[in-house]
């Protein structure tokens, strides 16, 4: 059976595993995100100690927080690119371990990653047009289209543009270092620990800080269906550990669509419609070994 490598290469960890599916996940290690040589150096020595346990990769997938260069031709493909991450702007993270693996390297954005784990495995079987929104640390997102992955210009960055904002109701200006009030900047967990002095997940349900995040997130989703169409939309990442904020989103989007769009996923079956991912928090580094799958 071939054997698959996979770094889910987070701005706060990396998890790497050694695997070929959900089932079947040999080895798997937590690495703090430092500085970027610690961090590619620590994750190389792991699947060097696992390949001298367990055989040769036959490939490895690397499903990175970004942004990150994708185009294949590009001479910084797989570099990170202009993160607000300290330390990891223009960052070579595919290079490393080519080079000292001898093996191909699928790359993509870690939302994207998620999103192919959920669409092989998990919530999105069987669907060919979905999205796949993380709500944690950042805000990002992934979208299969009509069977593909979507890429382009560079990438999705579902969680940079802006959304209307009531400045009497939150007058927080946003955490974003770049658009300040941004999705990202307005919604995510360092957001919200920002604006609430605490962080998300200590926030009682009754809290108004869920009533805000709601309608952050639904004019956000409401965007997206109008725009992608998905099939269906997954939504994780720490902040939607939170399960009680699920039936806050789905009346949400029902009120911000206004029933515009007339499809029973959406006015009968919302919540089977706007989901959490069935893969859990696995999802991203199993999207990393789906990457490997591809680039083998």
């Amino acid at each position: 059976m071939a054997l698959w490598g996979g770094i889910e290469a987070g701005g706060t960890k990396f998890v790497c595993a050694v695997g070929s599916g959900p089932e079947d996940v040999r080895a798997t290690a937590r690495i703090a995100t430092t500085t970027p040589e610690a961090t590619v150096g620590e994750a190389l020595a792991f699947f060097q100690a696992q390949q001298r346990a367990l055989g040769p990769l036959t490939a490895l997938g690397i499903a990175s927080f970004g942004p990150v260069e994708l185009h294949p031709e590009s001479p910084r493909h797989g570099f990170i690119t202009s993160t607000a991450k300290p330390g990891w702007r223009d960052t070579d993270v595919v290079g490393p371990f080519r080079r000292a693996l001898g093996v191909p390297v699928g790359f993509d954005t870690d939302v994207n990653g998620a999103a192919l784990a959920e669409h092989r495995w998990g919530a999105a079987q069987g669907l060919d047009t979905f999205v796949y929104l993380t709500v944690g640390t950042g805000i990002g997102g992934g979208a299969l289209v009509n069977g593909r992955m979507l890429h382009g210009l560079l990438h999705p960055e579902m969680g940079h543009f802006r959304l209307p904002r009531d400045v009497q109701a939150d007058p927080f200006p946003g955490a974003c270092p770049f658009h300040g009030d941004c999705l990202e900047g307005l919604a995510s967990g360092p957001a919200m620990e920002k604006r609430w002095g605490r962080p998300a997940g200590e926030l009682p349900a009754e809290h108004p800080a869920w009533a805000l995040q709601a309608n952050y997130l639904a004019l956000a989703l409401s965007s997206y269906i109008c725009t992608l169409s998905p099939q269906r939309i997954i939504l994780g990442g720490g902040v939607m550990a939170q399960r009680h904020l699920f039936p806050l989103v789905h009346a949400g989007v029902r009120r911000v669509l206004n029933d515009y769009i007339q499809a029973p996923a959406l006015t009968e079956r919302i919540a089977e419609y706007i989901v959490p991912p069935a893969l859990g928090d696995r999802a991203g580094v199993l999207g990393a070994l789906a990457l490997a799958r591809a680039a083998a």
